[in-house]
């Protein structure tokens, strides 16, 4: 079998995941799963796994994740993850999509512009609250 190659992006974080046969073996940026900090992160890259059941057992993962913060970071990990599991066995498609959208397709909110004369304020003008 050769290796395929999945992409996901979360704001500035982009990862790559590179999926071949093995024995459940999972890297990110060369650091083991099992030992990636914090614990909340490393079970949110993980959810795709208890999902995917015994197609995950036979594959081992190596991620590349590069740009944003820790939490972008995890979030593309996770889609570039599940977007691999996906080409490696169709059926997944159902179990992801019930589960959680975002496994499937990239979340492309980015961070509103500083707006000019505003002091590093979003919006261009003041917001109404009424309360």
């Amino acid at each position: 079998m050769k290796t395929i190659v999945a992409s996901g992006n979360r704001k500035s974080a982009i990862a790559k995941a590179f999926l071949k046969e093995g024995n459940g073996v999972v890297r990110i940026n060369t650091q083991l799963l099992d030992t990636y900090t914090p614990e909340v992160y490393k079970i949110r890259i993980s959810e795709p796994f208890l999902l995917a059941g015994e197609s995950a057992q036979k594959v081992d993962i190596m991620v590349q994740v590069n740009g944003g913060g820790i939490n972008s970071q995890a979030d593309a990990a996770r889609l570039a993850i599940a977007k691999a599991l996906f080409q490696y066995n169709k059926k997944l498609q159902k179990e992801f999509s019930k589960y959680d959208r975002t496994l499937l397709v990239a979340d492309v909110r980015q961070k509103e512009t500083h707006k000019p004369n505003r002091h590093g304020k979003a919006r261009a003008k003041q917001q109404k609250s009424y309360r």
